[in-house]
């Protein structure tokens, strides 16, 4: 069996991509369909999913990651019998939590969350080296590329802070990792 990694957006996947690379997930590149993650957030309009899905013989299991998880994956009757589960990780409310998180700056954030967003929040208070945040896939590689450890540690927090405004279908990041 192999799993599929959908990820709801580029910096999603980069995410993904980087604890791959540094081995910090319980499965490894082997483990996926087509040997990596795809930034897709619907198999029927996603060509490279679908190859991948057809050149794969056997059963896939699908991993969904993103901060939005309120579309229901459409899955074409001709990979009904090959997908046999579903999984759903959300980093809600936004990805952009793992920065704030890894800056220190939750607690700022707190007192402003019910009028700013984290994206809005982290473009004006991240950045790296003179570089402010901008959602670029490129500042996330430079940013936890870097440090591996500051990306999981940040993971971990946000599970140990969020983790229980999520419903019973969502699961977080953290339970990816080793």
């Amino acid at each position: 069996m192999k799993l599929l990694i959908m990820c709801e957006g580029a910096n999603e996947k980069k995410i993904i991509d980087l604890l791959l690379e540094n081995d910090c997930l319980q499965f490894t590149e082997d483990d996926l369909l087509d040997l990596n993650s795809f930034h897709a957030r619907q198999i029927v309009s996603n060509p490279q999913v679908r190859i991948a899905l057809n050149t794969y013989p056997g059963e896939v299991t699908v991993i969904r990651i993103g901060d939005k998880q309120s579309d229901k994956l459409t899955i074409p009757i001709e990979y009904k019998d090959k997908i046999v589960e579903q999984r759903i990780y959300c980093t809600k409310p936004e990805l952009e939590m793992l920065l704030i998180i890894a800056e220190g700056l939750e607690k700022e954030y707190e007192k402003v969350k019910g009028s700013v967003k984290p994206k809005q929040f982290a473009k004006a208070r991240v950045r790296l080296g003179k570089k402010m945040y901008d959602n670029s896939t490129q500042f996330y590689q430079d940013y936890f590329g870097a440090d591996i450890d500051m990306l999981v540690n940040s993971i971990k927090e946000y599970q140990r802070v969020h983790g229980k405004a999520h419903s019973k279908d969502e699961h977080c990041l953290a339970e990816l990792l080793k």
